[in-house]
């Protein structure tokens, strides 16, 4: 069996670093959380969702999967929506994708990775809906890029269809769905320019 007493001393070397700052942080993160935003990202360990948005843990709901999608059969990430706009009453929801994400270069090459295909999918059918536009970029880095960038948007469309959020904003609850993307390259976050605080926003999504 692997010895991971290294991890083990890491965390007791990160444990007593908090403490030396904030004397009273683990008191305060027994109380109940209150975050104002659940994040929805990729399950790449290159994008801790804390840390690139400089919130300590307790102050952003995170659900994270391979590619960042929001599918609404699937009860795992809808249960974290229901939890965190219902019992939360989080303000805000980010989608937030990044770029040369593998997921996403595996949908767009149609690779056959196994279980996971069924998965991608989901994102494949990302690539068909915008097939023209994509294949007519010539430099499949940017075409890479490009249907990384329609993930988000497509997954922010999924969440505000979602009966939770929908209910949420029929009853008056400030919500706003966000779409980011984050440069592994640089660790800047950029935003996407999508974003809806009603259902009237969906449809006006534009994206170019």
């Amino acid at each position: 069996m692997p010895d991971l007493e290294h991890l083990l001393q890491n965390n007791r070397t990160w444990a007593d670093t908090i403490k030396h700052q904030d004397p009273r942080f683990f008191e305060k993160l027994v109380a109940q959380q209150s975050p104002e935003y659940m994040w929805i990202g990729c399950a790449d360990s290159r994008v801790p969702a804390n840390e690139i948005i400089g919130l300590l843990p307790g102050e952003v709901f995170v659900h994270r999967n391979v590619g960042n999608l929001v599918v609404h059969t699937d009860f795992n990430c809808l249960s974290c929506i229901q939890f965190a706009v219902d019992v939360l009453q989080v303000k805000h929801i980010i989608v937030c994708g990044h770029y040369g994400c593998g997921g996403v270069r595996a949908a767009m090459k149609n690779s056959h990775l196994g279980l996971i295909d069924n998965w991608l999918r989901h994102i494949r059918n990302i690539y068909l809906k915008y097939q023209p536009t994509l294949d007519a970029m010539s430099d499949e880095s940017e075409r890479l890029a490009r249907l990384c960038e329609l993930n988000v948007v497509e997954q922010v469309r999924n969440v505000c269809q979602t009966t939770i959020v929908q209910s949420a904003w029929e009853r008056g609850q400030k919500l706003t769905v966000h779409g980011w993307i984050y440069h592994l390259h640089d660790g800047l976050l950029q935003d996407l320019k999508v974003r809806a605080t009603k259902p009237d926003d969906i449809p006006a999504f534009i994206f170019s």
